[in-house]
């Protein structure tokens, strides 16, 4: 008979982990042998393969279509069509080079497309040992389909969501998907429906790696219906915020190019209506105004200055992925940070030393071999102390397959399980050789750690020992249940004494309590000759020699990095799949607010909406938190106008780090899926990285805002000349072209040298600023509008100078071309310090850059002057310098009064 295959909706509904073996086979049709042949081919039909669907990506023409959306592009552009209309070809041509150079920066700099989905789908195994029909083969994995057995062992990465049948001393990383520090051993067992994923230790999830022991498990799930499917269906729904920047330019853009319009408007038709104007010469003239006042030099000042901004944040090891989240690194306001990686440093290490003569500290960072072992007030420990600790530092060694090895670029990287490596690294700093230690005493003999009695033994024979050395390592409950004696000091060797198991049962209950995770180590000492024993007789003669408390500790940098985040207001909060008491303990050592215990994925669960809100607003520190709590807290914080920076390093915190304004992914130990989800990556994984790249983020703000208010004043100058020139019926003293000319050549060797700016230095001792703060502050708008009046002044005054010489049309207007130029130099100067006097010796010398954009400024405007092409390109004719000079007083005017109204403002506002 035919079995039926069971229906996707019912797959879907079912609690696997919560299933005992022989129900999912049930549940599913299947077999403890695998299905036939010809089943699973038709469950391949109806449930379709096991990989994740790519969604498309942005074709070349849509990236190029997206440089030109900008509304005040489309008015350069209507502006340039019609002149080509009316026969203007190179003001038309000089307007679109204008376009296509910010085009062509704009495209250049766009980050890569987005790559999150392929990342996941590239830690799907490409091959799988399936049983079919009683017989083990070797299939793509792609060609999984639930009911299908299959045999996963050490170094395999799991290929579908399996639920297990049976499993010996299997260990699997689950870190990428949980965020769970180490190996979680797995069993048979079936837990609560409502167990949270890291607590599902019958389950093996699509992903992740197997680091030791095998099983046999249970395909459930495949594809899209997987858990890491799902953090993809995620990804794929979530939508990425604006940064604040470009809400604000989108903003500012929309209500510029309405004021422009209108004022266009208005003056073609006193142009036409009042003053006479032939239709083509008020076109002209209109043109003339529209691209003085849009200031078309912004978009490409502004891009680079973000750029540099990238660049400089990459020498502090933080490398950005997407332009705007320069800019946006200065307004956050909250981090919400992944413990295990960021905070700390993803390396487990030994912190505490139980023994029955007292306890000891383990000093030293991660795998570092720097440290010692010392007593609780520093000092080295007693002799009889000493004696154990070099006792149980080799059994844990020695019951350990784990390997510390030194990279290329001399980080420190782990073979095996990151608790073992711990222990290896004890073993150094007790003072013994690992290497050599092991080459001594090699192991004749194993039983591997299995999830059903908990503990790990390993026999050692070495050419000078008297008998075989067993050692065993494990839970502390089982092994102190187990152990018939303790070990403590005589004199330089070891003796033993009753085991007193309350008061081992205490001592671990209090390094629990302090988040550490327990281990407990034991050996005794064999007759010559003698094999392994039984698992069934490995208490008979055990000696506890002592307990080890391990933990993840806090990176140095990251403890001085969030106190210099708390005195720039922003607030961090810990966000963890790991356990409870564990995140409470970091952040203690962190020195966080713990006022509030941790909210539990379980809490968060619980919550109606508003209580959700206020835990993601009061409580610091979240634990066994999912990929949808995750991404829930950032929206919660985003819903009450906060701009969050999310961190995070697998594959389950891609969705929130794509939601965040700013995702941080870690380069160095983060999935590929985080680093595409993120808009920038930490090549050092060091959570200092993230707030010296705050510190440039608002560095860049303030340039950028210096930008702006040297742009558009000068803009705004000539944009009043002209409007001023058509409606007294005066001559323009300026061209389209030139206007263009003086935009556009300024622009970048005057306005771009602000980028250059360096940090202020009260930046990191002020707040935040707010998400909606405006970006044209009401001081701004009356320097603008000051500014922009003198121009007009020096504009006309000029003009009517090389008209009262006898210069000519050309010739004046040549003269007024460089003396808008002297201007805004001399307005650079002034600007540098907005409210601060400019007239120091400081200010006067500028940087590097600075006088470099001056020199190519000048050397630039020299050939527009003087040289022939440049001449008939832009009708203008060569000055003498008598004229040099009154442009040259012109700028100086400006910088004087500028200065002047300065002084003004500082003295009105001590009085208020």
């Amino acid at each position: 008979m035919t079995r039926q295959s069971p229906g996707p909706l019912t797959i879907a509904e079912t609690a696997w982990h919560a299933v005992p073996p022989e129900a999912a086979l049930a549940a599913l049709n299947a077999r403890a042998d695998g299905l036939a042949g010809d089943e699973a081919a038709s469950r391949l039909a109806a449930f379709g393969p096991n990989r994740l669907e790519a969604k498309a990506g942005r074709s070349l023409i849509a990236r190029i279509a997206g440089q030109f959306r900008d509304v005040l592009i489309h008015v350069l552009l209507v502006s340039a069509a019609i002149s080509i209309l009316l026969g203007h070809y190179v003001d038309a041509g000089v307007i679109l080079g204008v376009v296509v150079i910010n085009a062509v920066i704009g495209f250049v700099q766009e980050g890569r497309a987005e790559k999150a989905l392929a990342a996941i789908r590239d830690m799907i195994a490409p091959r799988a040992a399936v049983l079919r029909g009683g017989v083990r083969v070797g299939v793509d994995a792609a060609e999984l389909v639930p009911g299908d057995v299959v045999l996963i062992e050490a170094g395999d990465r799991v290929p579908a969501d399996l639920r297990l049948l049976d499993a010996a001393g299997l260990h699997i990383d689950e870190s990428a998907l949980t965020g769970e520090s180490v190996p979680v051993a797995k069993s048979i067992t079936p837990t609560r429906p409502d167990a949270a994923l890291a607590d599902r230790v019958c389950m093996a999830y699509s992903g992740t790696m197997t680091t030791a022991g095998q099983a046999r498990g249970l395909v459930v799930a495949t594809g899209s219906t997987t858990e890491i499917g799902r953090i993809g269906r995620m990804i794929e729904t979530v939508e990425t915020l604006e940064t604040p920047l470009v809400r604000q330019m989108a903003g500012f853009g929309r209500r510029l190019s309405a004021v422009i319009l209108a004022m266009s408007a208005l003056v073609f038709a006193v142009a036409v209506g009042l003053r006479g104007y032939a239709f083509d010469d008020a076109f002209m003239a209109v043109v003339g105004l529209a691209v003085s006042a849009i200031p078309e030099g912004l978009p490409a000042v502004m891009t680079i200055t973000l750029a540099i901004g990238v660049q400089r944040m990459a020498r502090r090891r933080a490398i950005v992925r997407r332009l705007p989240a320069v800019e946006t690194l200065g307004a956050i306001g909250v981090i919400c940070s992944d413990k295990t990686g960021t905070l700390t440093a993803n390396e487990m290490t030994v912190r505490d030393c139980v023994l029955a003569e007292g306890r000891l500290a383990v000093e030293g960072h991660g795998y570092d071999p720097e440290g010692r072992v010392a007593t609780e007030a520093g000092e080295d420990p007693a002799t009889a102390a000493a004696a154990v600790l070099a006792d149980l530092a080799l059994a844990g060694l020695l019951c350990n397959d784990a390997r510390l090895f030194a990279d290329e670029e001399g980080r420190w990287r782990v073979e095996g399980d990151p608790m073992e490596a711990a222990l290896v690294r004890l073993a150094a700093k007790a003072g013994l050789d690992p290497d050599q230690t092991r080459a001594a005493r090699p192991r004749i003999g194993l039983i591997p750690f299995d999830s059903r009695h908990r503990w790990m033994a390993s026999l050692h024979a070495g050419a000078d020992d008297p008998g075989p050395l067993l050692c065993v390592k494990g839970a502390p409950e089982v092994l102190i249940g187990l152990c018939e004696a303790e070990a403590i000091g005589i004199d330089a060797g070891i003796g033993t004494r009753p085991i007193d198991r309350p008061a081992w049962e205490a001592e671990v209950a209090a390094l629990a309590g302090r988040g550490r995770r327990v281990l407990a180590i034991a050996a005794r000492r064999l007759t010559p000759g003698a094999g392994m024993p039984a698992a069934g007789e490995i208490g008979q003669g055990l000696v506890l020699l002592g307990l080890v408390g391990m933990i993840d500790p806090p990176r140095p940098a990251a403890v001085e990095a969030l106190a210099a985040a708390r005195s720039a207001g922003i607030k961090v909060k810990m966000i963890t799949g790991d356990h409870a008491v564990t995140a409470a303990a970091i952040a203690r050592d962190m020195g966080m607010d713990v006022t509030h215990p941790p909210a539990t994925g379980a809490e968060l669960d619980a919550a109606d909406a508003e209580t959700f809100a206020k835990l993601a607003h009061e409580r610091q520190v979240f634990a066994r938190v999912s990929p949808e709590h995750k991404l829930r807290l950032v929206e919660a914080l985003q819903a009450k106008g906060a701009v969050v920076a999310m961190t995070g390093d697998g594959v389950n915190d891609a969705p929130a780090l794509k939601r965040a304004d700013v995702g941080v992914a870690m380069g160095n130990k983060g999935t590929e899926a985080a680093k595409q989800a993120a808009q920038m990556v930490l090549a050092d994984d060091d959570f200092a990285s993230i707030v010296a790249a705050i510190r440039e983020g608002r560095t860049v703000y303030d340039n950028l805002r210096k930008v702006i208010a040297w742009t558009l004043p000068t803009n705004g100058g000539e944009a009043m000349a002209i409007v001023a020139a058509i409606i007294l019926g005066l001559t323009l003293p300026l061209t389209a072209v030139q206007i263009l000319w003086i935009n556009m050549i300024t622009a970048v060797g005057l306005g771009l040298t602000l980028a250059f700016e360096p940090t202020e230095p009260a930046a990191m001792r002020r707040p935040p600023r707010a998400a909606d703060a405006p970006l044209v502050t009401p001081f701004l708008f009356w320097r603008i509008g000051f500014v922009s009046f003198l121009f007009v002044i020096g504009t006309f005054t000029v003009f009517h100078l090389g008209e009262a010489r006898g210069l000519g049309l050309e010739g004046a207007r040549t003269l007024v071309v460089n003396a808008v130029v002297s201007m805004e130099i001399f307005y650079l100067f002034a600007v540098r310090y907005m409210a601060g006097p400019s007239l120091t010796l400081t200010g006067i010398m500028g940087t590097r850059a600075v006088l470099t954009g001056i020199a190519l400024t000048v050397a630039a405007q020299a050939a527009f002057t003087w040289w022939p092409p440049m001449n008939r390109l832009f009708q203008t004719v060569p000055l003498g310098p008598v004229e040099i000079l009154i442009a040259t007083g012109a700028g100086v005017a400006l910088f004087a009064v500028i200065e002047i109204e300065k002084r003004i403002t500082r003295l009105v506002t001590a009085r208020h």
